[in-house]
């Protein structure tokens, strides 16, 4: 006999986060996108005839939240076309005050234990929940330890790493092995994780994946391509056994609209510059975008006025946008012509000439004459 089912992975919502960066405004669009999300996982789910929906892990950013938030995310939750399945993460454990306990509704379904659960004819659900904040074992491989091959089709669920994040053994890491190891046997037949905002693919079985966040939370550092690169997925997942043999097809379909991106600009011209500033006019949705940048460089008063008047105005564009402080290095150097255009007579022309013949030595003379660069410009002719 054949089995076939098809469902949406997704995981950390983190309903109730915040971002120090995002102003109240910007913070409040952010906040309904991630309800959003909830939305377009429930039209992802029709137009793909998905059965059901596993979140695998941190709901909510934390139990501690505004009934406000709670109810709002119940709502959506129960606005969903199918049933959905929410596993306590490390966010959101089932401690005896959790946010996920006092949910209501017949579309959602908290994962309390590990006890497999049919969630549709001949499809069983199975997950390992976080029952405090912090795991103290393998909770997959825990989950996994009572479970025989079966042939109805069986989805798992867990939340965490499978690699270490430090040098030192980590007993709560995921044995990638141990649970490619029930997949080959037919003991399970897709493990659906959480904790990594970012989808990826693990192993070799091609059924164990990380979804990623619906909507992103932290920063994509474009240039090396590190930080939370592929956030903004839910995973479609369809799977076909007979027997104990199973095939496992997962697509990602892009459902998030948000964007958080690190930028790292070296600008020693005037070309160089607007090819900066053209990065930022590209992006749609500026609405929806943070950018965080980092300019380092050479560039001659013109240039510097040019960057300051432009990220000004893309200012009152973006979500978000402002430097890396810590990373930012951009030097002031006018030229002769720009030296004749400055304003400044008396001791203010000596301390400029002073700090100019010390800037190469004195940080702190450079850092000087740039503001007083920046201040005589304003007044320049």
């Amino acid at each position: 006999m054949t089995r076939r089912t098809t469902f949406i992975h997704t995981s950390d919502f983190q309903l109730g986060i915040k971002r120090s960066f995002l102003g109240g405004e910007a913070q409040a669009r952010f906040d309904d996108a991630r309800l959003t999300g909830i939305k377009n996982l429930g039209a992802l789910a029709e137009r793909e005839g998905a059965e059901f929906i596993v979140v695998a892990g941190d709901v909510f950013e934390a139990n501690s939240l505004s009934k406000k938030t709670m109810l709002r995310a119940q709502a959506a939750l129960n606005n969903l076309p199918v049933p959905v399945y929410l596993l306590p993460g490390n966010h959101d454990p089932l401690v005896a005050d959790s946010i996920l306990k006092r949910l209501r509704g017949d579309r959602i379904h908290v994962i309390e234990d590990d006890d497999p659960v049919e969630v549709a004819p001949g499809v069983e659900l199975v997950g390992a929940p976080y029952m405090t904040k912090k795991a103290h074992r393998d909770l997959v491989a825990q989950m996994l330890g009572p479970l025989d091959p079966t042939e109805a089709i069986r989805v798992a669920v867990g939340h965490g790493q499978v690699e270490s994040r430090t040098s030192e053994p980590d007993p709560t890491r995921i044995d990638l092995g141990l649970a490619e190891e029930a997949l080959r046997s037919g003991t399970i037949d897709y493990l659906a994780l959480g904790d990594t905002h970012s989808t990826e693919r693990l192993g070799t079985t091609g059924a164990v994946w990380f979804s990623g966040a619906p909507e992103v939370t932290a920063f994509h550092e474009i240039a090396g391509d590190k930080g939370e690169r592929d956030s903004g997925n839910a995973l479609v997942v369809t799977i076909e056994k007979r027997g104990t043999e199973a095939a496992v097809e997962v697509t990602p379909q892009r459902i998030g609209v948000w964007r958080f991106h690190a930028l790292d600009a070296p600008l020693n011209s005037e070309a160089e510059a607007e090819e900066f500033l053209s990065r930022l006019e590209e992006y749609r949705d500026k609405d929806c975008t943070v950018i965080k940048y980092a300019l380092t460089g050479t560039v001659n008063l013109h240039t510097k006025r040019r960057l300051e008047e432009k990220l000004a105005e893309y200012e009152e564009i973006f979500a978000a946008l402002f430097p890396r402080d810590s990373r930012t290095d951009l030097v002031v150097e006018p030229e002769e012509e720009e030296w004749q255009s400055l304003d400044v007579q008396g001791y203010a022309e000596e301390a400029l000439h002073e700090l100019f013949e010390e800037r190469d030595e004195d940080v702190e003379a450079r850092d000087a004459l740039n503001l007083l660069f920046r201040l005589a410009g304003r007044g320049g002719k």
